[in-house]
């Protein structure tokens, strides 16, 4: 699991967009993994506000998701996201950092399951949800 773990990490951080948003990979393994992006203005959607765009949110949990997949014991390989839908509950605190936290609860021979939950320091309100399926690729 290490190298495959491993693997995973190195392909997160090598995401040019996944750089630029600021992504930190916090945890990773077992089919689970948690990246946080920290506040920042450039990110912002609505300057009266000063909430972060959905469209920065929704790369946050894309790419969490994912990682949360290629991390999985019965995944072999790589991923793309086959269908994400996110369920935006509120705005994220202007100048808190977003936490998403996925997992991969289901993989069959091509496709796997997967949920996450985004937060920002006030863990008992998400700032979204989502489901999604993604491939499964065979070993790279």
């Amino acid at each position: 699991m290490a190298d495959k773990t491993d693997l995973a990490r190195q392909f997160i951080q090598a995401i040019p967009h996944a750089k630029e948003l600021g992504m930190v990979l916090e945890e990773i393994g077992d089919g689970t993994a948690c990246i946080s992006m920290p506040y920042d203005e450039k990110l912002i959607g609505d300057p009266q506000s000063g909430v972060i765009a959905g469209g920065a949110v929704s790369a946050l949990m894309d790419t969490c998701c994912g990682a949360a997949v290629m991390c999985h014991p019965d995944a072999p390989g790589g991923t793309a996201t086959i269908d994400l839908r996110i369920d935006y509950m509120r705005g994220a605190t202007p100048g808190q950092s977003i936490t998403t936290r996925a997992t991969c609860h289901h993989i069959t021979r091509s496709v796997a399951f997967v949920r996450a939950v985004a937060s920002d320091d006030d863990t008992d309100r998400p700032v979204a949800t989502a489901s999604g399926a993604f491939t499964v690729e065979s070993g790279f």
